[in-house]
């Protein structure tokens, strides 16, 4: 008997039916040679310190660091998960092959290799690996079963990431929270959650040290058309500040004359005097289609748009991809491997069919792209930059039934995928210089020759990624001729410098998927990711958790530190705990393993001696830190296990 193990009850039965196991049984159904039952996520998880050790069942700085000679796994303490596991465990006994069916990723690897480890099995494993839940991958799949020794690097890959996770998070919480808590204010450090909270922290200091300064803009309006003075500082600047996220950092924007007197100066002397045209230098642009989307971009423009949370953004995805009308959600590629290709026109066809509402919202937009060949682009189709998983696409199969989220998130996936096979925009770009009395200014405007992929997206649809970072007000200027001359109005305006702003989960979703750094090109922070704090199906779970902990609260759409929070940061002193960039470092050498390039006992060794370190290092502080004790109610609600 052939016994598939998958990691949901939904997904189980949709696997049993194309395979042919028709009969229901308490906890699997059975059929045409197969066995098919099903876990809930985690059955097992790693041993708690007491499993150990009675020793370690009190919080005592003697017994710290704890780092077991070997690790092991036990059942979560749950009746349901009990029966279920009883279950598996009598029928992976009495199997003849095992059939892998977890979620095809570093998590679903690791929830099933536990349990088979748990429930003793010793016949041969082989893994099924899909993308997609249609009746079409499932049967692909099952046809083209791997080896699951070829996924033993993704295994012990996760296996670094559990192990790693419980070495700091039980020897750090412990250790602040009997040093620095007064035994009365559970601390807790996490790997990934501690250099997200220092982030949070961090940008909250930077906005209120923030000092306001005064600037003043020279402009000046001849034919209708402002045009603003070039400051001499003002190239460096742009260059410093080319991206948002900088901007936000520096906390202003392209400023004007930063002296009053200059300012006034350079008013009067213009004052009277004719407006000059010096230069008139027009080119020819071209502006790609956006990459398709991994979790995190879907996640930023979920969150910019509609307001979604990341878990709510997830979970809405998760579901699409359950109910088989998009690919696996969690991944961190924008990519599609060449594979894919050859089924695009069939995806395409099926979006051609979808209403919703009795309204084709995709069938006008996909007219053009028929009657020939899509385009095939390195800039979405490369096999290289596919490791596990490709982009989240639509996978043809017309949705029904969806929730009004769940169709705003179809949406955003349908129109992305339909946008890469759309030709690139062409836009012309006029940039205009004048000068007055040796002062010169400029004004830029921009036309859109051929809208190209703008067609996909509705006039009114504002608010994804691209659009908010990229959108320049459009602006067909007047005919200027070079030397044109004549009068002109000049206005001097103070302003003043902005504070950076505050986080929102989509600027903080992109901060941990760059290790903190404020990159605004596409492709150098597809190269970073590597070094991103956590990934990407974690990082909505990371943040929830310091909600739940109360260390950060919502402000609106923003995200602020708490003082419980704050304080926290304030009490590490150990950059290895709250530094983005070092755990940045963790998480490439986790993709290393997985890559097989580095040794996950190396990574464990390091991770050890790290741990030892923190803990001789804390022991040594001869100072009397303390964090502010909550009051009961609100310590009641953060106090949680390590």
């Amino acid at each position: 008997m052939i016994v598939c193990i998958a990691e949901k009850p939904s997904v189980a039965r949709d696997i049993a039916r194309i395979i042919g196991a028709t009969s229901s049984h308490d906890g699997y159904m059975e059929g045409n040679g197969f066995q098919v039952t099903w876990t809930f996520g985690h059955l097992c998880t790693l041993k708690e310190p007491h499993d150990y050790t009675p020793m370690w069942r009190s919080w005592s700085l003697t017994s710290l660091p704890m780092i077991p000679e070997r690790f092991g796994i036990k059942l979560i303490d749950d009746q349901g998960i009990k029966k279920q596991f009883a279950i598996i465990e009598s029928l992976m006994q009495k199997a003849d092959r095992i059939v892998n069916c977890g979620d095809a990723g570093q998590e679903g690897e690791l929830i099933q290799r536990w349990v088979m480890q748990k429930a003793g099995a010793k016949c041969p494993v082989s893994r099924l690996w899909i993308s997609s839940m249609t009746d079409e991958a499932i049967r692909e799949g099952f046809s083209n079963l791997k080896d699951q020794q070829d996924y033993q690097p993704l295994y012990l890959a996760g296996l670094s990431r559990a192990i790693g996770d419980w070495l700091l998070g039980m020897n750090a919480t412990r250790l602040y929270t009997l040093k620095y808590g007064q035994n009365r204010q559970v601390l807790s450090i996490g790997r990934v959650q501690t250099p997200t909270l220092a982030l949070i922290v961090n940008r909250q200091k930077e906005i209120d040290n923030f000092k306001p300064e005064p600037y003043w803009v020279l402009a000046t309006v001849y034919r209708d058309t402002t045009f603003t003075a070039v400051v001499k500082e003002e190239e460096d600047e742009e260059k410093e500040n080319e991206t948002e996220e900088g901007k936000e950092k520096k906390g202003q924007s392209k400023r004007g004359f930063t002296d009053k007197e200059e300012a006034e100066k350079a008013l009067a002397s213009i004052a009277g005097k004719p407006f000059t045209i010096t230069s008139i230098q027009k080119k020819n642009g071209k502006e790609a289609p956006p990459s398709l989307y991994d979790l995190t971009s879907l996640q930023v423009d979920c969150n910019k748009k509609y307001g979604y949370s990341a878990e709510m953004t997830l979970n809405l995805i998760q579901s699409l991809y359950e109910k088989k009308f998009t690919t696996y959600p969690r991944v961190d590629t924008t990519f599609l491997s060449d594979d894919i290709y050859p089924k695009c026109p069939q995806t395409m066809n099926g979006l051609f069919q979808v209403k919703f509402g009795g309204i084709s919202p995709y069938a006008e937009i996909i007219k053009p792209l028929g009657g020939k060949a899509l385009t095939k682009s390195k800039k979405v189709f490369d096999s290289s930059k596919v490791t596990d998983h490709h982009a989240i696409i639509p996978t043809g199969i017309i949705p029904q039934s969806l929730s009004d989220a769940e169709q705003k998130v179809f949406d955003l996936v349908a129109r992305r995928f339909i946008a890469v096979f759309y030709p690139d925009c062409k836009f012309a770009q006029t940039i205009v210089l004048g000068t007055v009395d040796d002062i010169e200014f400029k004004v830029t405007g921009k036309t859109i020759l051929e809208p190209g992929w703008h067609m996909v997206y509705p006039k009114e649809q504002k608010g994804t990624e691209e659009d908010s970072k990229k959108k320049e007000e459009e602006k067909i200027l007047p005919a200027f001729v070079k030397g044109e001359s004549g009068e002109h109005t000049p206005t001097l305006t103070e302003k003043w410098t902005v504070a950076p702003k505050p986080y929102t989960e989509a600027t903080l979703l992109r901060a941990m998927e760059t290790a903190g750094r404020f990159v605004d090109n596409e492709e150098l922070r597809y190269a970073m990711k590597e070094n991103g704090i956590g990934r990407p199906s974690t990082r909505a779970a990371i943040i929830e958790t310091l909600f739940k902990r109360h260390y950060i609260k919502r402000i609106r759409t923003s995200i602020a530190p708490t003082p419980t929070g704050t304080e926290l940061i304030d009490l590490i002193h150990e950059d290895l705990l709250k530094s983005a960039e070092l755990t940045g470092i963790w998480e490439k050498k986790l993709r290393d393993i997985e890559a097989k390039k580095y040794d996950p006992q190396q990574f464990i060794n390091e991770l050890k001696q790290q741990v030892t370190d923190i803990v001789h290092d804390v022991m040594s502080d001869p100072t009397n830190r303390r964090i502010t004790v909550m009051p009961p109610e609100e310590g009641k609600k953060s106090k949680k296990k390590s």
